[in-house]
């Protein structure tokens, strides 16, 4: 790069407190960003990529400490700068893009005083110069209704309109320096394609320099200018973007570009009955239509992936099975025998039956409760256990997700990894002993490395117990690992359905041959390329 250097980290060591002791996170860590680069930060969790990231802003998390080494922004040393002199800088000219929009916006506030808030409050602006500002940064980022969108709160907008709100509002003040920190993950792969090209747009025309952390090398290679590999807090490569995919060096980057080893062997069609049936199933939001006409089957010992954008209906659907959406037409039944529509009026068998795994483990597991109290308040309830009994559940469901009950049995879930938390989250619907599992995007918000070892246990676990998994995902790589039937939704619809090798089999409905293509690839010039052949096909 030529640009002059904008951010300059040297010999970086930060600090985690575990009880009295402190290990490292970062151990020595260099990063270089000159004005209008985009650096890329790949690696698996716990390699210390946030906490790079949030260093870049002078910044570490409760419990941890910068103990060693330089950050230098523009010439400012924000180790030793006084909290003033950051606090000035952040929202400025140094933003950051959470991964989860919906848990870092306000749900009590519009989008337009949350965009507003940092350019007034830095005095780059006035209130009414911030929402027309707004106006023209919602319609760059490519949001609908850029003129009234502002005007809602968070949940009355979709994930990928949320993030890119996020985008927008990071972008406020037209900061130097952004830090993009996993901003697609929990998106469907054709939201994907507007968030990336969206944020890729508003940062070239801005000429701001970025640091983009993910963990998905086929989403770098469409944003960074270089790629910099950590492991356990180290870093293992760094290189321009296209040297380091067409010829990676360290061994640890080869197993990166080949983690998606897992794949379950192809299954024969089901001979049996149906183990749960959802059949012409409409239902409703208010006055609001999403489903329409719906129906399925799921077989015991399959896996049936659920696939389709954002707003297709695929939680819906899950909402209707669990009884927690009533549907307006249509039923869902279970061994043949009709459920009851409201769970409420379903006996506590039925309910145990059906059990769910969700997508965010950091918001779906009580923060004040310990692991013991979490995975056996589910057998208490449904099994009736008590005592050395239910002790003895709970450390036999902790051995079944491969984590030592010793170990982890009274940890908080703020004491577990990503990956670890959403094993929690596999154990507490074990608890029920059912016999159908949703899976509801368990796998979207983990690294590649972690979201195999996730896909590994699911698979092992239906081998041993013969559950029936309905898995909703937009990730169709997983699909390709874990599924033996596809429903395709869109508009909450079923567009396409069959085995797998039915629906990825071409010829393909045109739907599904739109979700096909989006999937991107580890080729830099595969979004540039997407976006050319979609425009002319216009």
């Amino acid at each position: 790069m030529t640009g002059e250097v904008l951010l300059e980290i040297r010999n970086l060591v930060i600090e985690g407190r575990a009880g009295e002791e402190w290990s490292r996170i970062l151990r020595g860590v260099n990063l270089t960003l000159h004005r209008g680069e985009v650096v890329g930060l790949i690696g698996e969790s716990g390699a210390g990529k946030s906490t790079l990231g949030l260093a870049a802003m002078g910044f570490a998390r409760d419990g941890c400490r910068i103990s060693a080494g330089s950050i230098r922004f523009d010439g400012i040393d924000l180790r030793t700068a006084s909290e003033r002199v950051k606090r000035g800088l952040r929202g400025k000219r140094i933003a950051y893009v959470a991964q989860s929009a919906a848990a870092s916006f306000n749900p009590s506030h519009k989008l337009i005083d949350q965009y507003a808030e940092a350019p007034v409050t830095h005095g780059v602006m006035s209130r009414a110069q911030a929402e027309k500002d707004a106006v023209a940064l919602y319609e760059r980022l490519r949001l609908p209704n850029p003129e009234e969108i502002g005007f809602r709160y968070p949940h009355q907008v979709s994930g990928g309109q949320l993030q890119r709100a996020m985008t927008a509002m990071a972008m406020a003040c037209r900061p130097d320096l952004i830090i993009f920190d996993e901003p697609t993950t929990a998106l469907d792969v054709t939201t994907q394609i507007e968030v990336l090209a969206a944020i890729r747009d508003a940062v070239r025309a801005f000429d701001t320099a970025a640091i983009y952390i993910t963990h998905d090398l086929a989403v770098v290679a469409q944003m960074a200018d270089r790629i910099t590999i950590l492991l356990r807090g180290e870093e293992v490569e760094e290189n321009d973007t296209r040297a380091m995919l067409a010829a990676p060096r360290a061994a640890y980057t080869k197993t990166l570009w080949a983690v998606r080893r897992f794949q379950r062997a192809d299954q024969p069609p089901p001979r049996e009955a149906p183990l749960l049936s959802v059949r012409k199933v409409s239902a409703s939001y208010g006055k609001k239509p999403v489903l329409h006409d719906v129906s399925f089957d799921l077989y015991p010992g399959r896996t049936l992936a659920v696939v389709g954008e954002s707003g297709s209906g695929k939680s819906t659907v899950a909402r209707v099975i669990t009884g927690l959406l009533p549907p307006s037409a249509g039923e869902v039944m279970l061994e043949g025998a009709s459920l009851p529509p409201d769970y409420r009026a379903r006996t506590r068998d039925q309910l145990r039956q059906c059990q769910m795994i969700y997508q965010m483990a950091d918001t779906a597991l009580n923060p004040k409760l310990t692991l013991r109290q979490i995975i056996g308040r589910p057998a208490a309830m449904y099994l009736g256990l008590r005592g050395r009994a239910l002790e003895a559940r709970i450390r036999a469901l902790l051995e079944m997700i491969e984590l030592d009950p010793d170990s982890f049995i009274d940890r908080l879930p703020s004491e577990l990894s990503g990956g670890q938390k959403q094993r929690i989250g596999i154990a507490r619907a074990l608890a029920a002993e059912p016999k159908v599992i949703i899976c509801d995007e368990v796998t979207s918000a983990l690294d590649q490395i972690v979201q195999e070892g996730i896909l590994r246990l699911l698979d092992k676990l239906q081998s041993e117990l013969g559950l029936a998994y309905m898995f909703i995902t937009h990730d169709l790589a997983t699909v390709r690992a874990i599924a033996d039937d596809v429903v395709v939704m869109q508009h909450g619809r079923v567009v396409e359905q069959g085995t797998k090798p039915e629906v990825f089999t071409p010829p393909h409905q045109p739907y599904t041959e739109l979700l096909l293509s989006s999937v991107p690839r580890m080729d830099p010039d595969w979004l540039t390329n997407l976006l050319a052949a979609r425009a002319a096909s216009d």
